[in-house]
């Protein structure tokens, strides 16, 4: 379990090194032409945290004692392989049929399916988290997500938000 513990947290650390040195190719700190951060600053400190963070299990793991236990039994192999290739179909298909249906596909069979979750909170969840991305990401910050073949549904929107 040390063991994995090292290899994960090292390998963490050596990708947000990588993440902030490609940051800074961006102003990591405030700028002051458009009163707010530039543009490396978010993926800068973000990398710096989870640096950090990895760090901290890092040295936990050279102060902590060893333990016998697996680092997966077969039950919790099983459920993790699970929710992997979920998300490996979901990310497969946002290019087709859009990330507002992908994502809800997700969610209802995470919530419902796999979670055995109520219907009205997987109800609510599934119907909610499109329409705040929507709003979020197309409105607000102008950030087009994908949407495969249901762009032309989106059309109408478009027109009452641009």
């Amino acid at each position: 379990m040390l063991v994995a513990d090292r290899v994960i947290a090292i390998a963490i650390m050596a990708l947000s090194a990588y993440f902030m040195w490609h940051a800074t190719a961006l102003p990591i700190g405030w700028n002051g032409m458009t009163g707010g951060p530039g543009g490396g600053a978010f993926p800068f400190w973000l990398s710096l945290i989870m640096l950090l963070s990895a760090g901290g299990v890092l040295a936990r793991s050279f102060v902590q004692a060893p333990s016998s236990q697996h680092f997966f039994d077969s039950v919790m192999l099983r459920k993790v392989i699970l929710v992997v290739v979920s998300i490996v179909v979901t990310i497969a298909l946002i290019p087709v049929v859009g990330a507002y249906v992908a994502l809800p596909l997700f969610l209802f069979w995470y919530l419902r399916i796999y979670g055995g979750h109520g219907w009205v909170l997987t109800g609510i969840l599934t119907v909610a988290t499109p329409v705040f991305l929507f709003f979020f990401f197309e409105v607000t910050l102008k950030i087009l997500l994908p949407k495969g073949v249901t762009e032309p549904l989106f059309f109408p929107l478009y027109a009452m938000f641009f």
